[in-house]
């Protein structure tokens, strides 16, 4: 589609920027970035250009941009509740927790009926842990707007995150009532009825989302994980790449609230694995995310390379400033093309979403050099209590979307990969109030790795 006409010359002021603001809003940003400056070019100081302009920075990418631009019509004009509301989304995308805290409180106080406000507030809250306030500002959202979709969702997550189930169901019903096609919402009320036992419920809605989206990759995930039917050998690359990139900007805050331990368990293996803190080892984080691993990994790298599907949280990786190079691609594919290329491959919570090890775990051992180490954490699949595990099992695909692998399972593929395991029991993370039991795993690589 082609951009549409933007003169304004003979458009008043009012006019131009109500044309600005429906061109974003349908998301012809350059349209209405041309528009805006044209308004700018005629008043440098209008508030409203300044503020609208600076969110459509942040939504390019360019949060830096669009920060000042907010902060130049705040100048101008301080009695902009939406300013200041949207001053705290910009701040959020940037890790600024406290200055969004600040923000959205500003916009509170401007207009104490701010629905909005109160549900982003309460989503930092959250992150912080203070449970109890990010309750009260959800639930003043709601208050003010019944039908508030992201109020009621992410009262659903703090529910869930707290224990109380049968409350987070109520909230994810309210959430798929008022937008039935919601999925991150028919995720979460799936994985609620699971917790709660309520697997057929579980599955009806499982099967009801793959009806109605039947291209849907996320839809597609939580049916095999809901019936064990046609359980793939790994999630799809599409799943694991729009699951991330949806989170990438809150991803560090949410796991600090899961009292996420996956990269410090990581780095301590590789500490015990006696390599040498010297700064002369090519290092592989395999599935970096955000980069939490790379500051750990920084003092035995001679260089470092991060390798991640989603783009978005490449993006956040490169903001460390400790990796050398960040590609975007599939795990197995880029190790078979990188044979003895590395010292030291880690990767915390990235084969969670593998079930089937074998040709991963054999990339990794012919991408290490001899003498080389592979670091890694999985999730443990654990028997109810009484339960006789059956033989020669191997993985299975979870309700929440990860793979649970067995011991024996994943030492058996190690071994065949030309790798000797040491292996751990340890808690990655709280989910629903419950700790993830997980494997650490540290495998050194023979002089003569397994054959592929």
């Amino acid at each position: 589609m082609s951009e549409p006409e933007t003169d304004v010359r003979e458009v008043p002021l009012d006019e131009a920027m109500t044309m600005a603001v429906a061109f974003q809003r349908r998301g012809q940003l350059d349209a209405a970035a041309e528009v805006y400056q044209k308004v700018l070019a005629v008043v440098p100081t209008h508030p409203d250009a300044l503020h609208f302009l600076g969110v459509l920075c942040h939504q390019r990418g360019h949060s830096e941009e669009g920060l000042a631009l907010v902060l130049r019509s705040l100048d101008v004009a301080r009695n902009q509740p939406d300013a200041f509301s949207n001053l705290g989304i910009i701040y959020k995308s940037m890790a600024r927790l406290e200055e969004a805290i600040a923000a959205y409180q500003e916009a509170i106080a401007l207009r104490p009926d701010h629905a909005n406000a109160y549900s982003n507030l309460g989503v930092l809250l959250k992150a912080q842990g203070r449970m109890a306030e990010a309750e009260e500002a959800y639930r003043t959202a709601l208050r003010l707007n019944p039908s508030h979709i992201d109020a009621h969702h992410n009262l659903g997550v703090l529910m869930a995150a707290t224990g109380r189930m049968k409350e987070a169901v109520e909230c994810y019903c309210r959430v798929t009532t008022l937008s039935p096609r919601h999925p991150e919402a028919r995720k979460l009320l799936i994985l609620a009825h699971c917790t709660l036992g309520e697997r057929d419920k579980a599955i009806d809605i499982a099967r009801e989302w793959a009806r109605d989206e039947p291209d849907s990759v996320v839809a597609r995930h939580a049916l095999a994980a809901c019936t064990s039917e046609n359980v793939p050998s790994r999630a799809e690359d599409a799943y694991v790449e729009l699951v991330f990139d949806g989170f990438a900007a809150s991803f560090d805050s949410k796991l600090a609230n899961l009292f996420y331990r996956a990269p410090e368990l990581v780095a301590a293996m590789v500490a015990d694995a006696g390599l040498p803190a010297t700064r002369t080892l090519d290092v592989l984080d395999a599935g970096c995310g955000t980069g939490l691993c790379g500051p750990l990994l920084a003092p035995y790298a001679r260089r470092m390379t991060g390798v991640d599907l989603s783009a978005k949280m490449l993006a956040q990786a490169a903001d460390r400033k400790v990796y050398d190079e960040l590609i975007k691609g599939e795990l197995t594919a880029y190790l078979q093309v990188h044979r003895a290329a590395f010292d030291l491959i880690v990767s915390a919570d990235t084969l969670v979403y593998f079930g089937a090890l074998e040709d991963v775990l054999l990339a990794a051992a012919q991408a290490l050099r001899p003498g080389g180490q592979l670091v890694f954490t999985l999730e443990e699949e654990v028997w109810p209590a009484g339960a006789v595990p059956d033989s020669g099992g191997t993985y299975a695909l979870q309700p929440h979307g990860r793979y649970t692998h067995r011991w024996d399972y994943v030492r058996r593929t190690l071994d065949a990969a030309g790798l000797e395991p040491s292996m751990r029991r340890a808690e990655l993370r709280m989910e629903c109030g419950v700790p993830v039991a997980g494997l650490v795993v540290s495998a050194h690589r023979r002089q003569e790795a397994g054959r592929g």
